[in-house]
């Protein structure tokens, strides 16, 4: 049976004021998959996945998310997003632990128990009724994954989530989200500087610079110029973790 596609972009371009950010990305994400999303600082790792998300539009070509345009209320509803330090939210905003997650809930009918699910599934159940001021930002990070997991999303894009997160916390996030796939099937996008990571943990890689240097069955397999073209130094750790590397197809 073929893999359900979640994500399909074709010749996927994006122009900020008058600066080439994304150029012409084809590329398909299926059901369960965890794919790593990396390169430089600047290399349009952000924006790529707020056009996922339907926060920004093309400047042409198309992406769709499970068939659909990402603008779509139907699609929104199949996916949550976490954007970088959780789009810079104010720590002194006067909510709790409890009340953000359940913020995730709107519209379900089952909100309780998902708010619950998603505060243990983070670890943050003890920390239900603090204020966002009186937590770490290892804390804050958690507490807004749970509330993008309390509304059961297919799809979870997290832009940096580890950002903040002590190295027992990364281990943490990186088993949940084992967990998440195998037991919903859930498809992740994890931007990540951490290559290790993205080699040890991710299916498949999209690494970019602009341009999408390369994208793999498992993950890039890359190495000389176009390694260092993407992150400015000779970067091998792709091709050293999985024995299976050489079936990514390089573009």
């Amino acid at each position: 049976m073929p893999l359900k596609t979640i994500i399909e972009a074709k010749k996927l371009t994006y122009v900020r004021d008058g600066e080439l950010i994304i150029d012409k990305f084809d590329f398909r994400v299926t059901r369960g998959q965890l794919v790593g999303i990396i390169g430089p600082n600047g290399g349009g790792k952000s924006t790529l996945v707020r056009l996922i998300a339907g926060l920004i539009r093309p400047t042409s070509g198309t992406v769709r998310i499970f068939g659909m345009d990402p603008a779509e209320r139907a699609a929104r509803r199949l996916l949550s997003y976490v954007p970088q330090r959780g789009g810079n939210i104010d720590a002194q905003f006067p909510a709790t632990v409890e009340e953000i997650v359940r913020s995730g809930t709107v519209g379900r009918k089952t909100c309780d128990h998902a708010a619950e699910e998603a505060m243990d599934i983070m670890d943050v159940t003890h920390l239900r009724n603090r204020t966002l001021g009186f937590l770490s930002g290892g804390e804050r990070q958690r507490a807004l994954i749970a509330r993008a997991l309390a509304s059961r999303p297919e799809l979870l894009i997290l832009d940096e989530p580890t950002d903040g997160l002590d190295p027992d916390a990364r281990a943490s996030l990186y088993a949940t989200l084992r967990q998440l796939r195998e037991e919903r099937r859930m498809t992740v996008l994890l931007v990540s500087h951490d290559v290790h990571a993205v080699a040890h943990e991710a299916d498949a890689a999209l690494c970019l610079r602009h341009e999408l240097v390369c994208h793999g069955h498992k993950v890039c397999m890359l190495r000389g110029e176009k390694i260092r073209n993407a992150f400015h130094s000779e970067r091998a750790e792709l091709a050293e973790h999985h024995a299976e590397a050489h079936d990514a197809r390089t573009l």
